[in-house]
């Protein structure tokens, strides 16, 4: 959303006659990739009626003004036939392709594919896999080799996956299955293990990842963690070393796409470069093509993302217009972007970062001047005036479609985005020096970078305060609905500005909800319910359960998926410190939030006996060894005590395996589980342990009956009635998911369940789940809903 501030004359007549075709492109083409190569080839047909009819309307009368507009309806109704003539041809192939059937089937196959884009880290139970787009070269069918094009989705363990550079021919074997969205993806293949490398990248993309290596290695020595991550996300795009908590951070504060290179990035590239072909006296077309050279260049840096190809594109038609000698304009240049990239890459039409891009683009361009224009007339200083204009007109713009993707809207946005607004450039600037300094000597790269320090730590210190102030962040419908609901609120909203009495009324009811509601909330939240003893945390496909230690303490069992998640949960009880945190085993839907508890003054944590998988080991190790909190273990028959608790361990009764390899397929059998007394009743906790782990308990005779069970695995299908009974407890709670794609939890557990008479109560429906002691001496239950943390 970042982009050049927008100039004071804004009079000058505007260039739209590009964005209907534009439009047309893009609304063809998402149509065909959602509804498929039939609809798309009626749209054609339509669209081609339609041309023809305004055609013979604009043969049979002549007029220049309505010429222009029936020309320029013409042009994008034409532009639209072609456009899902494409769709359509391109969805045939799709649903014709012979990986298609194999998909449809569910088999294996084996494939000669080009990586497209860098491996990227996903959050799965075993913690070590990564995502990564390829371009198909061959299959290998029964009956021989079959040389085929197409995209595919793979998944696949990060070790020997996640090192892979874009360009890389690697063969590789997994089960297929069909893509679930909208798009051009012939399959998705989960890979079995490491892919088998044919060959070196491109030498282009080779010199590409020494950079941002050397990069992050200059940034790793100068800075600390948090801004070591951060600072090549805001220079290069690369977010592979970002901490969790920090993205986690900017997302809350509306301030995600600082790591998403953009225009801002791309400007600031042309612009140093054109000074300096100016100071080397070089001429229009010489300039242009050192500064393309540059660009071509930036690109495969940065990779290809949906905001970097929109920024390139347009930087490219600028770039021509000065060799042509035509005036520059923005509109006709993104509309013109718009139009190649969906030609070359359909899929653009329904990403949401390219749609998140074009957006704040246009926003910028067309409302962001009039608004400063309209401060400035009223008395605003006119940078303070364009600096607001900017930032309002880009988060109006995106708003609607945040919503939609995330049900989520940002209340901070505009305020966290001008309070980072003045040290962007100077980072991007400076870090660009340092990116290329560390290319030849990682040393002088370090030392640029630590100039960096100052501007990162007060960009960090706004996302982190930001994100943490009381309602940062309002939940909405998601999909369609939220998209219309919060487009319907910001046209109001600036409709209401625009006229004198709205919007003093407006200002009124926005001054009567901050003096009201906002001491509400963080002097009165009504969170945590009284005498609480047990609080199941919101944090998505994961475990985060908060034990009341008494005095403002906690202690917590498992820490879900996300640092944010359990942060805020803790948070919003009012956790201040944790004398203890357990980790009933080392999947990362449990270990992945880790930092966002140890935040809370942790003074321990403790795993089980089992070291695996060694991945999420070392994430602990490691994790607990930066914030200087000892890392010990416990088994069955230990006692752990922490405030007015005291925890008995129950299990794992099994035996560990012995080879690493099976380390993560046993890791839910060997989970702790755990038994606590506390003022509502007896506690037993128990990790992800599933059948044999439940049924080994009750052979050793364990004493698993319970008060309160927290539900094994999500209430996967793996539990046991036996177990079940043999607990007999009253209240059982599901940490889970909402719109999980496990389908946690088991409808045939859920009706065991209510056999037995037991109350459930789940986070996936209920949010943040909370027991306590009731009036009369028993359970009371209570929940709080709060902002989504995506699916799993």
């Amino acid at each position: 959303m970042t982009a050049p501030q927008p100039q004071p004359d804004v009079r000058r007549t505007v260039d739209l006659r590009l964005l209907p075709s534009a439009a047309a492109a893009w609304a063809a083409t998402a149509v065909g990739l959602a509804a498929g190569w039939r609809v798309a080839a009626w749209l054609a047909v339509g669209a081609f009626a339609a041309a023809v009819v305004v055609g013979v309307v604009l043969l049979a009368r002549a007029g220049a003004a309505r010429s222009a507009v029936a020309g320029s309806v013409l042009a994008a109704l034409l532009v639209g036939t072609g456009f899902a003539v494409a769709t359509a041809a391109r969805e045939q192939a799709v649903a014709c392709h012979p990986l298609t059937a194999v998909a449809a089937r569910g088999g294996h196959a084996t494939l000669v594919a080009d990586t497209v884009d860098d491996p990227k880290p996903v959050r799965s139970p075993a913690g070590d896999t990564v995502m990564v787009r390829v371009a198909l070269r061959e299959i290998d069918l029964p009956d021989g080799t079959l040389r085929v094009g197409g995209a595919v989705l793979v998944f696949g363990p990060a070790d020997g996956w996640r090192d892979l550079l874009p360009g890389q021919r690697v063969r590789l074997r997994g089960a297929t299955s069909r893509s679930q969205r909208a798009g051009l993806t012939v399959a998705v293949v989960r890979a079995t293990g490491a892919p088998q490398r044919l060959g070196e990248p491109p030498w282009p993309q080779r010199i590409a990842g020494q950079v941002r290596h050397r990069f992050a290695e200059a940034a790793g020595r100068a800075l600390p963690p948090d801004a070591a991550g951060l600072l090549p996300g805001l220079v290069v795009g690369d977010t592979s070393a970002l901490p969790q908590p920090v993205a986690d951070d900017f997302t809350a504060a509306g301030l995600s796409h600082l790591t998403a290179v953009s225009g801002a990035n791309v400007s600031i590239l042309l612009g140093a470069v054109l000074l300096l072909t100016r100071a080397l006296t070089l001429g229009p077309r010489a300039s242009a093509g050192v500064a393309a050279i540059a660009l071509v260049g930036f690109v495969i840096l940065a990779r290809p993302s949906p905001s970097v190809l929109r920024a390139a594109v347009m930087g490219a038609v600028v770039l021509l217009a000065m060799v042509v000698g035509r005036r520059r304009q923005a509109m006709p240049a993104l509309g013109a972007a718009v139009i190649v990239l969906l030609a070359c890459s359909p899929d653009l039409a329904v990403s949401v970062g390219f749609a998140l891009s074009v957006a704040a683009t246009a926003a910028l361009v067309l409302v962001a001047p009039h608004w400063a224009q309209w401060l400035h007339r009223r008395g605003w200083p006119r940078s303070l005036a364009d600096a607001v204009a900017v930032a309002a007109a880009a988060h109006a713009a995106t708003v609607p479609i945040v919503a939609a993707m995330s049900g989520t809207v940002s209340t901070v946005a505009i305020a966290a985005n001008l309070a980072a607004a003045p040290v962007i450039a100077p980072v991007t600037v400076i870090g660009a020096v340092a990116a290329g300094a560390s290319t030849g000597w990682v040393p002088l790269g370090s030392f640029l970078a630590r100039v960096t320090g100052p501007p990162l730590w007060w960009l960090l210190w706004v996302a982190r305060h930001a994100a943490g102030l009381p309602g940062a962040s309002l939940s909405v419908p998601s999909g369609v609905a939220g998209l219309g609901l919060v487009a319907a609120a910001a046209v109001a909203t600036v409709a209401l500005v625009a006229v004198r009495r709205t919007r003093l009324v407006l200002a009124a009811a926005v001054c009567g909800l901050v003096l009201v509601w906002l001491p509400a909330r963080v002097l009165w939240p009504g969170w945590p319910v009284r005498d609480w003893v047990l609080v199941a945390c919101d944090v998505g496909q994961g475990d985060a359960l908060v034990l009341n230690a008494g005095g403002g303490a906690a202690v917590v069992v498992d820490a879900g998926p996300q640092s944010r998640a359990v942060d805020g949960c803790l948070g919003r009880l009012g956790v201040r410190t944790v004398p203890l945190v357990v980790l009933t085993h080392l999947h990362a839907d449990h270990v992945d939030g880790l930092p966002g508890v140890l935040r809370h003054s942790a003074d321990r944590v403790v795993i089980g006996p089992m070291r695996l998988p060694e991945k999420g080991f070392r994430q602990v190790q490691r994790q607990a060894s930066e914030a200087g909190v000892p890392l010990d273990e416990a088994r069955a028959g230990q006692t752990l005590r922490a405030g007015e608790l005291t925890l008995r361990v129950l299990g794992p009764t099994l035996p560990a395996p012995h080879d690493p390899a099976d380390g993560d397929d046993a890791a839910n059998d060997q989970s702790l589980v755990m038994a606590v007394d506390t003022p509502a009743g007896r506690i037993l906790l128990t990790g992800d342990v599933e059948a044999d782990g439940q049924r080994d308990l009750l052979r050793d005779r364990v004493p698993v009956a319970a008060d309160i069970l927290k539900l094994p695995h999500h209430g996967s299908r793996t539990t046991t009635p036996e177990f079940l009974h043999a607990v007999g407890a009253r209240l059982v709670i599901v940490s889970v998911g909402a719109d999980n794609t496990f389908g946690h939890p088991n409808p045939g557990i859920l009706r065991t369940l209510r056999e037995m008479g037991a109350t459930v109560a789940r986070t996936d429906r209920s949010g943040d789940v909370a027991v306590g002691r009731s009036g009369g001496g028993g359970v009371a239950v209570t929940h709080r809903r709060h902002r989504g943390v995506g699916r799993a």
